[in-house]
């Protein structure tokens, strides 16, 4: 049984977006280069969650660490629809969670119109030393919550004021969750691995 990891930004106060979805008031980094320092870490640690198109730029071409599989909601995957890409990804197995994309959208990205939980326990069952990963999403991580077994969480030194949550529409269940590793960045955010209590270990 291999895990899901949920890897999101957020603000002080715990939102991953604004109300209508937006999320530009995050800040771009420390200007440490072309990178910035938490694109370095991203290339560092995480380098097939680097969307293709920026693989590409950077000249990146290193092997996957941690997951094979990125699942995504409409509202995260729409970000790369508005620019005229339909794999963002390309790197990796894609599937998008939506109920109103057609499923032919793209041949190599799967549209799931229905049962989000039951797709992602199968990808959990498959035979793979890398796990499966989600990205952005807040309503359908509310879904996927009971199957997500670690939080990698981007916590930006930003006051949002309202907006939307880790776990949009999820119901009232408290889920301990054990802190990992952490990382602290120059411009004062932060990246910190948390692992569901009664999961396995990496």
């Amino acid at each position: 049984m291999r895990d899901l990891t949920y890897f999101v930004a957020v603000s002080l106060d715990g939102y991953v977006c604004g109300p209508d979805g937006s999320f530009d008031f995050f800040p771009n980094g420390d200007g440490d280069g072309e990178l910035g320092e938490g694109g370095a870490f991203h290339v560092d640690e995480y380098p097939e969650l680097l969307p293709t198109h920026v693989r590409t730029h950077l000249g990146v071409d290193a092997p996957h660490r941690h997951f094979d599989t990125m699942v995504q909601g409409r509202g995260s995957y729409q970000v790369a629809l508005d620019v005229g890409v339909t794999r963002p990804y390309a790197h990796l197995r894609e599937y998008v969670f939506s109920r109103t994309l057609p499923a032919d959208l793209d041949p190599d990205v799967t549209i799931v119109s229905e049962d989000p939980l039951g797709t992602v326990r199968r990808l959990k069952e498959e035979d793979s030393d890398l796990g499966v990963c989600l990205v952005g999403g807040p309503s359908i991580a509310g879904v996927l919550l009971p199957e997500i077994d670690a939080l990698m969480i981007k916590r930006y030194p930003v006051v949002a004021g309202s907006g939307k949550t880790f776990f949009e529409g999820a119901a009232f269940d408290p889920t301990a969750f054990t802190r990992v590793s952490g990382t602290i960045l120059k411009d004062g955010s932060d990246y910190t691995l948390f692992r569901r209590a009664s999961s396995g270990t990496t």
